[in-house]
């Protein structure tokens, strides 16, 4: 099962709910400012990052900028409080399976995130689809 962090007012986030419902895939989604993201869900998240924090943290978010804190210098405790006591320094969307993590809206990225035995369906039905639209024409 796929799992959605994002916010409702992102335009990322709105495309990529809009994606993998469009190409139903079943997820679980989590508005990270209802929500609260606990410490196992971000220490998940932290593991799974090729690049660690870089990968998670938006450095040019305001509240970021406000904040003026090196969280590189930050053990993974202290980052994981200063995450819950401000999600929106997460970049979003965050799409998470259970080995792999896909950060940001990007179609070609999420389908190559995609289990591959799902990729197969979809591109058989993607032929089927064609398929039928080229006898129409």
């Amino acid at each position: 099962m796929v799992e959605l962090y994002l916010s409702p007012s992102c335009t990322s986030c709105r495309k990529a709910r809009s994606w993998l419902t469009d190409h139903k895939v079943n997820y679980n989604e989590h508005n990270i400012f209802t929500q609260a993201l606990s410490a196992d869900s971000l220490r998940e998240i932290l593991s799974k990052t090729d690049n660690g924090t870089g990968d998670i943290i938006s450095m040019r978010s305001k509240i970021f900028q406000k904040l003026d804190v090196d969280v590189e210098s930050l053990s993974v405790n202290e980052l994981i409080d200063l995450i819950e006591k401000n999600p929106s320094l997460l970049r979003r969307p965050i799409i998470l399976d259970d080995k792999r993590l896909q950060i940001g809206f990007n179609e070609d990225d999420i389908r190559a995130f995609l289990p591959r035995d799902y990729r197969r369906v979809e591109m058989a039905a993607s032929k089927e689809e064609k398929l039928k639209e080229d006898k129409l024409v």
